[in-house]
């Protein structure tokens, strides 16, 4: 993708949306994952915060998964799989 199309992507509305669905999937997820899972209570508070606002936290990390090889591959036709695995590279960078 040029920087345009990653650009305009980023602000993509029903591709925002996706993103959405990834990070709350990602998000119940972490909700049931062990205690000892390794830095369980970051992710599990990162959680919580995406339970409470996914709009914020699917617009915080877009530009992220924008630049994602898959998504620069595929663009907003990226399914949906290799865009959860997307998000949730991008989500873990972060935690």
């Amino acid at each position: 993708m040029t920087y345009e199309e990653s650009s305009l992507l980023m602000t993509d509305m029903p591709f925002q949306g996706r993103v959405k669905v990834a990070v709350l999937k990602f998000a119940s997820s972490i909700m049931v994952e062990a205690s000892t899972v390794p830095a369980h209570n970051t992710r599990e508070r990162w959680a919580v915060n995406t339970m409470q606002n996914p709009g914020m936290v699917a617009a915080q990390v877009t530009p992220g998964v924008v630049m994602d090889p898959a998504v620069q591959q595929d663009g907003a036709d990226v399914t949906d799989a290799a865009l959860q695995a997307a998000t949730e590279a991008v989500v873990n960078n972060l935690l």
